[in-house]
Order: structure tokens, then sequence, then C-alpha cells
């Protein structure tokens, strides 16, 4: 496929152009004309790089790029190498942020819930952009404990935890950097109808040191579960309609990170 072709294809399913984010989402670095062979990942770091190369890809998709707002502009050290790298081998860069965090059914958000085999997920319309904070009701009842276990079997990674409620049925989430999202969710709750049913815990990437309070004082269990883990799956279901759908040869290559 023209790698033309490509963009535009990814940027009309993502929605890219309607959705307001912190960097270039699209194409970010121009390589080859024709993608052959693409790779997906978490970040475009070195080593995802160096993977592409040894499978002689013409493009890498990935969630984390570049040009940041706030980044320093200079290409120097890391930057540079990066880009040489990309540039010599004719490497495209295409990277989506918050599009592949909101999409209804490839996004990140939407991944980690139908990872965790929740039920009757549906954004959290309190917050924008549509999609970036999730909720949704797991099948019975589990304990704290109960679902740090869940967490930890599905992703393979260990859980950082706050609270100890006997009983949670309803979650909300934000994959990544989204642990700010919790005071957003114990608003909806305060403003819910008697007869509608509370959000019990919250889960995300990562976790801050005013994530205990806000999770303490406002009674929302927090789990954060690693910021590359839970944003692992959105990339790669991409990948993965870009390959059964339009017959694209696709690999996704995860390059772990403790985070």
């Amino acid at each position: 496929m023209l790698t033309k072709d490509l963009i535009k294809l990814l940027n009309n399913e993502l929605n890219s152009h309607n959705i307001k984010d912190y960097c270039p989402n699209g194409l970010q670095v121009e390589g080859a004309a024709q993608c052959n062979k693409i790779v997906t990942g978490v970040t475009a770091s070195l080593a995802l790089i160096e993977r592409a190369i040894e499978v002689n890809a013409d493009a890498i998709l990935v969630h984390h790029g570049y040009f940041w707002k706030g980044e320093a502009s200079p290409i120097v050290g890391m930057k540079k190498k990066r880009l040489s790298l990309l540039l010599q081998h004719q490497i495209n860069l295409i990277a989506y942020h918050l599009p592949i965090d909101v999409h209804p059914s490839m996004g990140n958000n939407a991944q980690l819930g139908e990872k965790l085999c929740l039920r009757n997920i549906k954004p959290l319309t309190q917050v924008e952009p549509t999609g970036i904070v999730m909720c949704g009701d797991l099948p019975e009842a589990l304990t704290h404990n109960e679902l740090v276990d869940l967490i930890e079997a599905k992703l393979n990674r260990k859980v950082i935890s706050v609270g100890n409620k006997s009983s949670i049925q309803r979650l909300s989430w934000c994959t990544g950097g989204g642990q700010s999202f919790i005071d957003q969710v114990a608003h909806s709750n305060e403003s819910l109808e008697e007869t509608d049913k509370s959000i019990d815990a919250f889960i995300s990437g990562e976790i801050s040191e005013q994530t205990t309070h806000s999770a303490l004082e406002q009674n929302i269990d927090f789990f954060a579960a690693g910021h590359h883990a839970t944003e692992r799956y959105g990339v790669k279901a991409i990948g993965e309609w870009l390959a059964n759908e339009h017959g694209l040869d696709v690999s996704f290559i995860d390059i772990d990170n403790p985070a």
C-alpha cells in the first residue's frame, strides 16, 4: 500500500483530525513511498527502530511517537540517533496518541476492558474526549485483592494498589498516565441518582503521590498496572485490523518496559 493511502486509511479510522492532542498524529517522519512491511509497538524507542530494521520494515506504527508539546526542539543526542536511523533506512514513523486511546473498539481503553472480560463497557460521558475514561462491570463482584490477582494475571505485571474494599463490581479506567482522572470519576459518583450504581474502583497505568489520597478520601479503590502494560493492546489491535481487513504484512513487537 502507498504510504499516503495508509495514512489516509488510519486518519479516517482513528478520527485523528477531530481529536486535540499533545503531539502530531499521523505521519511523523517520512520514509519509503510504499509500505510492504509494518511493525507496530508501544513506543518509538531506539530498540524498536533497530528491530524494525532487522525485519526490513517500511513503517513503524506506535502509540508514543515524537515531537511532544513542550519537548526541546534541537535534534541532538538520543533524538538524533533515532531520527538518523529512520531516515537512513527510509522507515516511515506513524504515531497516534489520544486517537489510539479512545477508539471505541481498538483503542487502549476498549482493549483493556476486553482483556479484563468486563461487561457493559461504555465511555464516562462527563470526560472529554469521549472514550478517554471508560467504565464497565465485572461479571461478578471481587474483593480488592482478588481484583489485583485478576489484573496481574491478565497483564503479567505487578500492580500497585490503594484501598481494601470487600466488594468491587463497577470499574472505571484510563490507560497509561491517566491516574488524575480518578477525581472526575469521584465527581461523577457524586452526581448519580440514587438508583444508579457507583464506580467502586479505578485502574490506570501510573500512580502519583496525590493519587493515594484521592483514592482513600473519595472511597474509590485504585490500581496502577503499568503505563506500558496497559497500553500494549491498542496499537496491536490496529495492526491486526490492518492485516485482517486490508491484507497488510504487520507484526507487533513488544519492547518490554517495567514502567
